[in-house]
């Protein structure tokens, strides 16, 4: 038996009620409007957040590509980020996810560890940032696990860590049984997993998401990934409280 906090990501509004609604240990939430450029609105619940029992995260807007070639998208990914880890801070989050992004078509994949250095570097890192694979293809940073290696040379000093999605790795073409072990290797551990099944076939590069037992993954190994880990898992998967609450007590009886 595995003992690891497991939770959602859930609808800002109340956590901790959405937390009770769930059976869940652990949140994660966004503090501002993931489309969009807007800083985060400091809550009146921060104290009462900072003081429960439950674990939170915080996810980066999804506008966010701190690889990006193009300085319009790039600096105010810098900006964002740094307003989002300070959100975070206030409410006593535990990490701050991030996408690895991508860089530019002709682009090599390497100035984008770069970039991401700059980036970090240009705010006081107060909560630790976690970068989170993806499923894309092409010239995505972080569609490709090995990546942590090079990304880490450049960044391993800061306060980072690794997010680990399930779905995105399956989607990516990484082989499961093998993928903690590969990214433990170059960062040292994995802070945190993105629990979720895939709608879509190996290597699809598709992310979408499904619910425990009813996508592609194989269970032994969606289970077996979650295991290696050993960290807090969030599941990202489809429907409100009923269905994760069921995804939440799916996995428990399997770790």
């Amino acid at each position: 038996m595995v003992d690891v906090k497991i939770g959602a990501h859930v609808p800002a509004k109340d956590p901790l009620g959405e937390a009770a609604a769930r059976d869940a240990e652990v949140v994660q939430i966004f503090v501002s409007n993931p489309q969009s450029w807007k800083a985060p609105i400091p809550r009146d619940d921060a104290e009462e957040l900072r003081a429960s029992g439950i674990d939170i995260y915080v996810h980066a807007p999804y506008l966010l590509n701190l690889a990006s070639p193009n300085n319009r998208v790039r600096i105010p990914s810098r900006k964002m980020l740094a307003q989002t880890v300070e959100a975070a801070a206030h409410i006593g989050a535990k990490g701050v996810i991030v996408h690895g992004g991508s860089v530019g078509d002709d682009e090599d994949v390497d100035v984008g560890f770069e970039r991401w250095f700059k980036a970090l570097d240009s705010f006081d890192v107060t909560v630790r940032v976690l970068v989170e694979n993806t499923a894309g293809s092409g010239n995505t940073v972080m569609q490709d696990l090995d990546n942590y290696g090079p990304l880490w040379a450049a960044v391993g000093d800061f306060n980072v860590g690794v997010c680990l999605d399930t779905c995105h790795a399956w989607a990516a073409g990484a082989d499961l049984a093998t993928a903690v072990e590969r990214i433990t290797r170059s960062t040292g551990g994995i802070d945190l997993v993105h629990g979720n099944d895939s709608r879509d076939p190996f290597g699809s590069h598709r992310d979408r998401h499904a619910n425990f037992g009813r996508g592609e993954i194989p269970e032994e190994q969606l289970v077996g990934v979650m295991r290696d880990a050993r960290s807090p898992i969030v599941v990202e998967t489809p429907g409100g409280a009923e269905e994760q609450a069921a995804d939440i007590a799916w996995l428990r009886s399997r770790l």
